[in-house]
Formats: C-alpha cells, sequence, structure tokens
C-alpha cells in the first residue's frame, strides 16, 4: 500500500467509528496494522472535502465488487466431490485451498525477531527454515541476525533448497508452533519450503542480490578441504562443472584444490571450453550440490559454517 493509499485508508477507518474501525482492523496483518496506527497518529486534520472524497472512492470501489457464490471454499469442495467422488477429490482439496489453521505461525508475525529468535534457537533449522519463510523478508531477516553464523548457514541452505509446501505439512507446522509457544515437547523434522520467499529473506540480509542459490552457494567457501572432498565424492561431474560455471572464482579454486591434478586439469578444460549458459541452468545444477551439502550435514558427516558457533541441538 502506498502513501496516498494507506493515507485515504487512514481516513476511511476514522470515519467509521472506533467500534467499526476495530472490527476492520482484526483482518490487517501485524505490518498493516502498524503502518495505519501511525498513519492515523500523524494525522491532525482533514478537510471535509477530502472525507467525502475517500467515502465516495470507497463506495464505488465496494459497489463493484460482487460474488457468484457467498462461500467458496464449500463451493470447491462440493463441486470437485460431485465431479471426482469424495476419495479422488479429497486428494486435491487440501492442496487446492492450502487449508488448515495457522494461527500459531501467525501468532509470530506480532512478535519482536528477538523474541522469536529465542523461540526457535534450538529448534532443528529444517523447522527454523520452514517458519521463517512465512514470516515477511524483513522480520525472518532480523529473526536470523539474532543467530550465530553457523545457525545462519544452516537455515539459509535449507531455505534456499526447499520445494513445495504441502497442506498436511502446514498443518504440522502449526501444531510445532503451538508446542514451541506453549513450551511443550519440541518436534525436530518437518518438510516444508519456498525458495522464492528465500531471496526475499536474504535480500534484507546483505542487499540486492540476482539470484539467492548463487549467494548460498557461495557459502560453501565456509566448509573445510576435508568436507569439500566429502562433497565433491557424491556429485557428478557434469553437475559440478555446470555449477562452478556460474561461480565466483574463489569458490572454483576450492573446489579444484581439492581435487588430484589430473582431475582438476580436466575440470579446467571443460569449464573453459563452455560456452555462456543460462542462469538457470547453473543456478538448477547449484541447487543440486547444496541438496547434498545438506544431507552429509544432516548424515553428520560434514559440518556448515565453521568458526566454532554452536550448531543447532
Amino acid at each position: 500500500m502506498d502513501e496516498q493509499g494507506l493515507n485515504d485508508a487512514a481516513i476511511m477507518l476514522m470515519s467509521l467509528g472506533e467500534e467499526e474501525a476495530a472490527e476492520v482492523f482484526k483482518h490487517f496483518s501485524p505490518k498493516e496494522v502498524q503502518k495505519l496506527g501511525e498513519t492515523i497518529a500523524r494525522m491532525r486534520s482533514v478537510s471535509r472535502d477530502k472525507v467525502d472524497m475517500v467515502i465516495n472512492r470507497f463506495s464505488d470501489a465496494a459497489a463493484a465488487q460482487s460474488l457468484l457464490v457467498s462461500d467458496t471454499s464449500n463451493y470447491v469442495r462440493a463441486v470437485l466431490k460431485r465431479a471426482l467422488g469424495d476419495d479422488k477429490a479429497g486428494l486435491l482439496i487440501d492442496r487446492i485451498l492450502q487449508g488448515g489453521d495457522v494461527s500459531g505461525i501467525e501468532s509470530l508475525k506480532w512478535m519482536d525477531p528477538l523474541s522469536v529468535a529465542e523461540l526457535l534457537r534450538n529448534e532443528h533449522p529444517q523447522i527454523v527454515a520452514a517458519i521463517l519463510v512465512h514470516l515477511d523478508s524483513d522480520q525472518a531477516a532480523a529473526v536470523l541476525m539474532n543467530f550465530t553464523d553457523r545457525q545462519r548457514s544452516e537455515v539459509l541452505l535449507r531455505v534456499a533448497t526447499l520445494e513445495g509446501i504441502q497442506p498436511t505439512a502446514l498443518k504440522d507446522l502449526n501444531e510445532v508452533l503451538f508446542k514451541v509457544l506453549a513450551g511443550g515437547d519440541k518436534i525436530r523434522k518437518s518438510s516444508l519450503g519456498g525458495v522464492k520467499a528465500a531471496a526475499e529473506i536474504i535480500n534484507m540480509l546483505a542487499g540486492n542480490m540476482d539470484s539467492v542459490v548463487l549467494e548460498v552457494f557461495e557459502d560453501v567457501l565456509k566448509l573445510d578441504d576435508k568436507a569439500i572432498q566429502t562433497v565433491l565424492r557424491e556429485v557428478a561431474s557434469e553437475t559440478l562443472i555446470v555449477a562452478l560455471k556460474g561461480a565466483v572464482p574463489e569458490l572454483r579454486e576450492k573446489f579444484l584444490s581439492n581435487m588430484s591434478t589430473r582431475a582438476a586439469d580436466a575440470l579446467r578444460e571443460d569449464l573453459e571450453s563452455r560456452g555462456p549458459m543460462r542462469l538457470s541452468e547453473v543456478e538448477a545444477q547449484q541447487k543440486e550440490i547444496l541438496k547434498t551439502v545438506r544431507r552429509l550435514s544432516d548424515e553428520g558427516q560434514i559440518v556448515i559454517g565453521g568458526g566454532g558457533d554452536d550448531a543447532f541441538v
């Protein structure tokens, strides 16, 4: 919402009165509540003409809106069950509606980043990553700033390599949040993700970036030589060639220095002979290597993010 939109919304809410405005505020996000509250607090006087104009615009916009059915969710359920039968429809309904109670996740949006970080500090990085992708990017970035370097590396690796959000996983994640908020038993694993959100989070952390995967891939520089050698044993040569084609020189040398002289020479020759490649191709192969790094880390074969910081427990 731009500044003009905020001003108009503030005027509209002020014209409603306290009770009605309070009901409207219940449907806003924490960030929207804050922005609108600040806008209202700054207002000192508004002309009658301005108020009339805002109300008329709202009235016209409301009149132009219409719904063919009053409850779209129930309509989708009914149509799919009639068309496909209960069993087949059941497989699709949750995925289409992305349904489920997310009040546990939503409650974090009202908390300050330090408090969220304290709640999540001892959770498995997979859980942390799955939760952060549901927060606004600036809040998620602020939460990560309260983690150690190693914790940030663990979480960002998972954010960058997670794919898809299943409704059942969303439901499980919400239950995790309720247990964390209630101080109950901790659950250590969950599968959830959102790569697009990863770009926004990391952009907030480190300024503008062309590609989140490229940036997280460079974090592999933090691995020691033994870990790099372990990764090399698990990665196909074609994947390595394409991934390193778009990597910074330091990272290329990191891999090359941990190969035999013969293998390193062959890789250099392959890299030089390859023409320009699409960024999407490079990212896809770098992502495959990141998945390998994540798997090896989960198996305890390598440690992500050096420097002696405490790891997740």
